[in-house]
């Protein structure tokens, strides 16, 4: 076998350069690398009788294919992002769903993942899931459709306790006209704050919200000229934003002499 060893071989100008005749084969050994343009070839450039393979399906050199495109799931958003451990419906925006998805939230802590109790397909644009969510956390979302095109999301969703009020409702005390109201606290678990929703406070009094679960109402009464009983309702919100109402009352009697406050 002959061997000859050049570093280039070019074409006079103008002219092709053929490498072996019909039926000659070149063989390129292993661990030789073949570089070639870095423009892509056209079709019409590949020819013979070999073929590749593109997702499964052979294709003849020179040949094409049309590939078939999965079109997966997204999401946009879920309402709503915060719920509490009871069983809670929410509805979930995106794109490209198919009825019926499988929806899963995921623990972002633990990696727990718990299925939905529900899943209704609404539109390709919006289902409507309840979850049942027994520890507080934050969730990712995992939807995968029928065709096994899915998406998880980041942490989207929150479980959290609502805040629970200690102080019962109903009255706060009586007072007389004038008499300071001294310090009423106001109590609810979770709370960061608390704020008048609705009603009227006695005047001179005023409500300061606390952020660890207590709030105050204090002052001395001002501006009473009959007996009266003002109702009121407090909101207490946590650091999630879910709130809890709570209504009370407290009366001012004219001509008691000084307080007769009782909590």
């Amino acid at each position: 076998m002959s061997e000859v060893k050049v570093n280039k071989i070019s074409p006079r100008s103008g002219t092709t350069v053929t490498l072996g005749d019909s039926g000659d084969t070149f063989t390129v050994p292993s661990g030789v690398t073949l570089s070639l343009p870095a423009a892509s070839i056209p079709n019409a450039d590949l020819q013979g009788s070999g073929q590749i393979t593109i997702n499964g399906t052979a294709v003849a050199l020179g040949g094409s294919i049309t590939l078939v495109t999965e079109t997966r799931p997204t999401f946009t958003s879920i309402t709503p992002n915060v719920v509490e451990n009871t069983q809670t419906t929410c509805v979930i925006a995106g794109s490209n769903f198919v009825s019926v998805p499988l929806v899963t939230a995921i623990n972002s802590s633990t990696g727990a993942r718990v299925s939905a109790d529900e899943v209704a397909f609404n539109s390709a644009a919006q289902i409507t899931v309840k979850f049942t969510l027994p520890v507080d956390g934050t969730y990712l979302l995992y939807i995968e459709n029928p065709d096994g095109n899915a998406i998880q999301t980041s942490a989207v969703l929150t479980v959290s306790d609502a805040p629970a009020w200690q102080t019962s409702a109903g009255s706060l005390g009586s007072f007389g006209a004038g008499a300071s109201f001294g310090t009423i606290n106001l109590v609810a678990t979770n709370s960061v704050s608390m704020a008048k929703a609705s009603g009227t406070f006695p005047g001179g009094m005023t409500l300061n919200s606390g952020g660890s679960g207590t709030s105050t109402l204090t002052g001395t009464e001002s501006g009473a000229t009959a007996n009266t009983t003002y109702t009121f309702t407090i909101r207490a919100t946590d650091a999630e934003g879910q709130t809890a109402d709570r209504e009370f009352t407290i009366t001012i009697i004219v001509g008691a002499g000084g307080s007769m406050g009782f909590n």
